[in-house]
């Protein structure tokens, strides 16, 4: 056992716990920690013994080890950035947890629909029939206080089907504006590959300046504006591919697919009986916000601070896709201003006036995934887009934003 430290003038006498050895300090470094001369092992120095008390050896610590700085990671989730409630998280998850109400599972198309809603983007999902996607998006509609409109895309489908026509007034003796389904908010465009291209090239403007022009005559839409369009990726018969330009123009593509067993058992829990859909809505759904509210979040969400360093990570990304050996064509530059505002949202749902490295690699897959095209050598190989855009995000240096 250790003898107590003993104090002897202005010095400090007590034995190393790890050699034995009486080791002897100034009494003015009581408390702190020193090297011991004998072993180097790095010891706490006790106080000096008062009274009759007794004060207790301290046992010796293990000798110091330099410790190497961690190895850089790649960032996977945002979530360890966490910041503080704010009006625009505090609604993101108010919503999401209204939409649980009727609708299960799904984390990614929902997270991607709210971020595409606060950007001023659109979605493009692919998935099969029966996930409910008709249902995800009136029960948005309905939390977020939007019209909701809903297009089937077929091969006898017109442009003036989707934009709508002049229609010869009997009474006035002229033609007037009749709006077609797609002056709404929330747009479900479903199977959106069953029509031709001349159909598809309706929406181009839509989709980009947010307005129609019919016979020289402007007609502006409502916002928010998000048009959510759906494709089934089995089947090929009777179906177009949507022309670069217009894939450009969607901020993401989800990836909808079967549910967990849990989930499908919650599914057959919650829809299995004789409901009505517009009656479960209307009674069960609270509507949360309003178009002038998401439209301010937007504008306020264009504010979050974009590090220079990370606007040159999210340029290295983008720029890569166009000389990454697997891809025949790379993403454009709105491709990278996709990412901008994906991530300025993804923030401020998160609750953090600044952007980090982890928001680009969370959205960037759903953002570059439809944006590139595989060369022949690739596709005949069965090297899949996700796969490649995985690894060359890994191959640039994630930026330390301080």
């Amino acid at each position: 056992m250790n003898n107590p430290p003993e104090s002897a003038g202005e010095k400090i006498r007590f034995q190393c716990g790890q050699c034995s050895q009486t080791i002897s300090v100034p009494v003015a470094s009581a408390g702190k920690r020193a090297k011991c001369p004998h072993c180097e092992s790095i010891v706490a120095i006790p106080g000096p013994e008062s009274g009759t008390s007794p004060v207790a050896a301290v046992p010796a610590m293990q000798p110091a080890v330099a410790s190497a700085p961690p190895a850089p990671t790649m960032p996977t989730a945002p979530a360890a950035h966490a910041g503080v409630a704010t009006e625009t998280s505090r609604l993101y998850e108010s919503i999401r947890r209204e939409i649980a109400k009727v609708f299960v599972g799904q984390e990614e198309l929902v997270e991607g629909t709210l971020i595409a809603i606060f950007s001023g983007g659109h979605v493009l999902i692919e998935s099969v029939p029966g996930l409910g996607k008709t249902l995800f998006v009136r029960t948005m509609g309905k939390i977020l206080g939007c019209d909701f409109g809903r297009i089937q895309f077929t091969a006898d489908l017109m442009p003036s089907d989707i934009t709508g026509a002049p229609v010869f007034n009997m009474k006035t003796s002229e033609f007037d504006f009749r709006p077609g389904p797609v002056f709404t908010q929330l747009l479900l465009a479903d199977e959106i590959n069953r029509s031709p291209a001349k159909t598809h090239a309706a929406l181009l403007e839509i989709m980009q300046e947010k307005r129609v022009t019919v016979d020289g005559t402007t007609h502006p839409l409502d916002l928010p504006f998000l048009v959510l369009a759906t494709q089934n990726p089995l089947e090929s018969e009777g179906t177009y591919s949507l022309p670069e330009a217009q894939l450009d123009r969607f901020m993401f593509k989800l990836i909808a697919d079967y549910p967990s067993e849990e989930q499908e058992a919650d599914i057959l829990t919650m829809h299995g009986g004789q409901q009505n859909l517009d009656h479960t809505l209307e009674e069960e759904i609270q509507t949360l916000t309003n178009p002038e509210q998401i439209n301010r979040l937007t504008r306020k969400n264009s504010t979050i601070r974009v590090d220079p360093l990370l606007i040159n990570y999210i340029n290295k990304i983008v720029r890569l896709t166009r000389r990454w050996p697997q891809f025949y064509m790379g993403a454009s530059p709105r491709a990278g201003i996709s990412l901008m505002q994906a991530i300025r949202t993804l923030a401020a749902f998160n609750g953090r006036d600044y952007a980090v490295p982890d928001d680009v690699v969370h959205v960037a897959k759903s953002i570059l995934r439809h944006r590139v095209i595989l060369t022949a050598e690739a596709e005949v190989e069965g090297q899949q887009i996700d796969m490649l855009l995985d690894e060359l995000i890994r191959t640039i240096e994630v930026p330390r934003i301080k």
